[in-house]
């Protein structure tokens, strides 16, 4: 599937760590961060990570929330966030249904060897469930901050 600016952002109920559950109606009425990673406890991915984490506040001073979204274990998640000191939920798409449903499970080629993975991609998501930008193929540093300056200009 391929998602656009403007489209409604996909459903989904899925578990997340500390044995939680999110659901899109959950986060009704907030802007929110989707943003998909590869893997829990590898260095581009705590580097993204953290950089959620260090700017939680000034996402929530726009009314902004964060989530993480990967195929690992709930029990992964919960010793990432426990690891990291991550402020922000983690759900757990084990079979794929949510990367498959915002276009990020897609065939991957590294050191000459093609593979199945998540493409690391960032949506942001208006109080209306309408996404409001999607940042493809991220690189992490400073990538928390950019998402933080788009969110900063939503009405």
């Amino acid at each position: 599937m391929t998602l656009a600016v403007g489209d409604k952002a996909p459903d989904f109920t899925l578990p997340t760590d500390n044995a939680g559950e999110l659901s899109l109606s959950d986060l009704k009425g907030k802007k929110f961060v989707l943003y998909f990673y590869p893997k829990d406890s590898t260095p581009g991915c705590t580097t993204q990570a953290q950089g959620f984490r260090d700017f939680k506040d000034a996402f929530e001073a726009e009314n902004c929330v964060i989530v993480g979204a990967s195929k690992d274990s709930v029990k992964r998640h919960d010793n990432f966030k426990a690891k990291q000191e991550l402020n922000f939920a983690l759900v757990s798409d084990a079979e794929s249904d949510l990367c498959e449903k915002y276009g990020v499970w897609q065939e991957k080629k590294m050191y000459g060897k093609t593979f199945w993975g998540i493409v690391r991609t960032t949506f942001v998501i208006d109080e209306n469930g309408v996404i409001q930008a999607i940042f493809p193929k991220v690189k992490v540093k400073g990538h928390a901050d950019e998402v933080l300056e788009f969110v900063k200009k939503l009405p």
